[in-house]
């Protein structure tokens, strides 16, 4: 091994599946956290919980039949998203109780899919992702997708932004919310695929949902958030990749690991919305009822 700290610290960067496993990472992570700000504001975090399982049927189907799992994916996510929209527009269900019957199923046909053809697609492989053995077709798959968000969310932010923050107000403003509405879930289906090759279905929810919440306890400014999430993801992503190399461990539960690491040392340290900075405001508020 190698005396030399630096080439110790690039030693990953010698193997070229690490390389584009780190860099592939980084972009998902980036675009994840950058649409995680409107997830968290529009407070879709169990949709995409749901969505990060109801994309099972069709990476099923997908390697089954040879085809690109991305498309599959995609389509199956946008069916269950139809579902959800289905069974609560002709019952009297609330949203989370649909979310929950639609996600359910759909996982459980992707996981009777595997069993029927369990030398299509390892379970492992969708439960926990396989960054560092994705090959040339994921990687254009990803990048394409990635690329896809990118220019949509730059294009849109702003009317997504007052989407999320008050719909009946966008209406007023004479956008078109069901259009939104449509581009926000397409977006946020496609991102499910994309970082379900990262971290697998079980953690995808983690890197739709967590570089927004600690931008949330960061800022007040949504513009600011922006720049935040996408800067927390993409930055988890890197370390979390370039560290399981050293650790021997999972990529996607390392990545996962350090934003909730990072949530939690925000939590507590936030200048505004930390746990802290509330207990020193209360402790500030009784000092002066009792100087009063």
């Amino acid at each position: 091994m190698s005396s030399d700290p630096f080439a110790l610290l690039l030693a990953p960067f010698d193997y070229q599946f690490m390389t584009r496993g780190i860099l592939v990472g980084t972009l998902i992570g980036a675009v994840c956290g950058w649409l995680s700000c409107y997830v968290v504001l529009k407070g879709w975090s169990l949709l995409g919980d749901a969505l990060s399982h109801a994309v099972v049927p069709g990476i099923a189907i997908a390697y089954t039949l040879g085809l690109p799992f991305a498309p599959a994916a995609f389509i199956s996510a946008l069916m269950a998203v139809g579902g959800i929209g289905l069974i609560k527009g002709q019952s009297a269900l609330k949203s989370d109780a649909a979310i929950g019957v639609v996600f359910s199923a759909f996982l459980a046909l992707g996981l009777v899919l595997i069993s029927l053809n369990p030398g299509g697609v390892q379970l492992t492989t969708i439960l926990f992702g396989n960054l560092l053995g994705i090959g040339d077709s994921e990687t254009i798959q990803l990048i394409i997708i990635s690329l896809v968000c990118i220019v949509a969310l730059s294009l849109r932010w702003k009317d997504l932004m007052l989407y999320c923050f008050d719909e009946g107000h966008a209406r007023v403003m004479g956008l078109n919310t069901v259009w939104l509405n449509v581009l926000l879930l397409s977006m946020l289906s496609l991102m499910t695929v994309g970082a379900l090759q990262a971290v697998g279905a079980l953690l995808v929810v983690a890197m739709l949902i967590t570089p927004g919440a600690c931008a949330w306890l960061l800022t007040d400014r949504f513009g600011h958030m922006l720049w935040l999430a996408p800067l927390i993801g993409a930055a988890c992503a890197f370390t979390g990749s370039w560290s399981s190399y050293f650790m021997d461990s999972s990529v996607g539960g390392t990545i996962v690991l350090l934003q909730t690491l990072c949530f939690l040392v925000i939590l507590v340290l936030a200048p505004r919305h930390g746990l802290l900075a509330q207990r020193r405001r209360s402790a500030s508020a009784g000092a002066d009822e009792e100087a009063s």
